[in-house]
C-alpha cells in the first residue's frame, strides 16, 4: 500500500479538499490509504473552545459556534444540497462534543484536551471521504481510534505496537482507498488520546510500519523539504535527498516539515518517506531514505521560539556534580520540560527548553529551594547543521547570543 497524509493546509477550505481529488487522480490511488489532519486552523481554534470551558464560560458557546460555522461554510460550497448526508453526520459529531462538555467531570486539562481536539480530524475526514464519493471516488472512511491503541499519557500518548499492529491487519482493506484521522488514537479504556502537536506525520508512519507500505507520502504547501524555513530565512534551497539518519537528526533538533517520531518506524522497515507539494504533484519533492546524508550539501537552519533558558548554580559556589545533575533532570522531566540544548561547567548548569506544558513556574519554585536561578523567557533557539563560518556569521549578526555551542558540524545559538 501507499499512506498518503495531507495536512490541514491541504484541507483549508472547499477548494482545497477539491484539489485533493485533484492529486489523487494525477498520481493514482489504488491501494492507498489517506491520513488527514484537521481543516486549516481548526487545531487553533478548538483549543480555545477548550480554554474558555476552563477559564471563559460565558465565551465557550461563541467559539465551538465559530468552528461549527467555519466547516459549515465549506459544506455548502462542496454540496449542493443541504439534505445530503454529510450534514448530519458533521452535525452529529458537534453534537457529541457539545455533549462531552456538558456532562465532563474531569478537572484534568489534559484528559478535556484530548477528547475536544479531536472532533477536528473527525470532522474534516467525514467531510472529504463524503465529498470523494460525491465526485465519483469510492473510499472507507475508518475511525483511528479503533486502529491505534495507546496509554493514558493525554496528549503526547505512547503506541501500543501489539496491538495496534493487530487492530490495523485486521481493520485496513488494502484494496479499498482508506481514509483516517491523523493525530488520535485511543487508551484502554476508550478516550481519546493524541499522538504529540504535528502528530498526524507519525499517524502515517504507524500505518506504513504496520501495513509494510510501499512509502509515505506527505503532501505540503511547500516543495519539498527545505534548508530552512521561509518564514524566517531568505533564499531557501530544496534538499533533494535525505538520509534517515539525517532527517532524525534535523527533526531532534526541530524541523517543522517532518514530525520527531516519524522516522523510526520508518527507518525500521526501510520504507521511503517522500515530501511533496499539493499544488505540483508531478514535481520530485524530497525524497527521505537510505543514501546521501543530505543532497545538495549546505547548511540546514532550524529555529525553536519562546523557549526558555534556565541557568543554575550551587548556593554555595561548590561544584555541581552528578548528584545535582541528576536531580536537575529528574525535576525537568517530572514537569515535562523539553531539554534542547545543556551546558554545564564545574558551578553552573544551564539549559534551553520548551515549556510545552506551562509547569516553568512550578519548577521554578522547586529549582529556587535548592540552587541559584536565573531565567529568560522568549529566547530563540537556533542551530545549523553543516555549519559553515559564513552561516554562523549570518545567524550571529544583530543577535544578543545568550549561549553558543558547537558539536563537529552542528551549532546551537540561543539569542535574547
Amino acid at each position: 500500500m501507499k499512506i498518503f497524509k495531507f495536512g490541514g493546509a491541504s484541507v483549508r477550505d472547499a477548494s482545497g479538499v477539491k484539489n485533493v481529488v485533484k492529486v489523487l487522480e494525477t498520481v493514482g490511488y489504488e491501494n492507498t490509504l489517506l491520513v488527514v489532519s484537521a481543516m486549516g486552523k481548526t487545531t487553533n481554534a478548538l483549543e480555545e473552545v477548550i480554554r474558555n470551558y476552563f477559564e471563559n464560560t460565558e465565551e465557550l458557546q461563541s467559539s465551538l459556534q465559530e468552528v461549527r460555522k467555519y466547516h459549515n461554510e465549506i459544506l455548502l460550497e462542496l454540496f449542493e444540497k443541504e439534505s445530503h448526508p454529510v450534514f448530519w453526520k458533521v452535525d452529529g459529531l458537534f453534537a457529541e462534543l457539545s455533549s462531552f462538555l456538558e456532562r465532563n467531570k474531569s478537572p484534568n486539562y489534559n484528559f478535556v484536551y484530548d477528547q475536544v481536539i479531536g472532533f477536528g480530524e473527525l470532522v474534516s475526514t467525514t467531510i472529504l471521504s463524503q465529498y470523494m464519493k460525491e465526485v465519483g471516488v469510492r473510499n472507507t472512511w475508518l475511525d483511528v481510534r479503533n486502529l491505534i491503541k495507546t496509554d493514558d499519557r493525554y496528549r503526547d500518548a505512547n503506541v501500543d505496537w501489539e496491538r495496534t499492529q493487530q487492530n490495523i491487519n485486521e481493520g485496513v482493506n488494502k484494496e479499498l482507498l482508506n481514509i483516517t484521522q491523523g493525530f488520535l488514537g485511543s487508551d484502554p479504556n476508550n478516550f481519546t488520546t493524541t499522538l504529540g502537536r504535528e502528530g498526524s506525520d507519525y499517524t502515517a508512519a504507524i500505518f506504513a510500519y504496520c501495513l509494510n507500505a510501499e512509502s509515505v507520502t506527505i503532501w505540503k504547501d511547500v516543495p519539498g523539504v527545505l534548508n530552512a524555513d521561509p518564514r524566517y530565512f531568505e533564499n531557501t534551497r530544496l534538499l533533494n535527498q535525505i538520509s534517515y539518519t539525517e532527517a532524525i537528526e534535523l527533526a531532534f533538533y526541530g524541523a517543522s516539515v517532518i514530525h520527531p517520531k516519524t522516522l523510526q518506524p520508518l527507518q525500521r522497515k526501510e520504507i521511503p518517506l517522500h515530501v511533496k507539494s499539493f499544488l505540483n504533484p508531478t514535481e520530485k519533492g524530497t525524497k527521505v531514505g537510505k543514501g546521501h546524508d543530505l543532497e545538495p550539501k549546505v547548511p540546514c537552519f532550524i529555529v525553536k521560539k519562546d523557549q526558555v533558558l534556565i541557568s543554575l548554580s550551587s548556593l554555595d559556589f561548590s561544584f555541581i556534580v552528578e548528584e545535582n545533575i541528576s536531580e536537575i533532570f529528574k525535576l525537568l522531566h517530572d514537569h515535562r520540560m523539553k531539554v534542547d540544548v545543556i551546558q554545564n561547567s564545574a558551578i553552573s548548569f544551564s539549559v534551553c527548553a520548551d515549556n510545552k506544558f506551562n509547569n516553568l513556574h512550578d519548577l521554578l519554585r522547586i529549582l529556587k529551594g535548592k540552587f541559584k536561578v536565573d531565567c529568560v523567557e522568549g529566547v530563540s533557539l537556533y542551530t545549523i547543521r553543516h555549519a559553515t563560518q559564513e552561516a554562523l556569521d549570518s545567524l550571529e549578526k544583530d543577535k544578543e547570543v545568550l549561549l553558543k555551542q558547537r558539536l563537529q558540524n552542528t551549532v546551537q545559538l540561543v539569542t535574547g
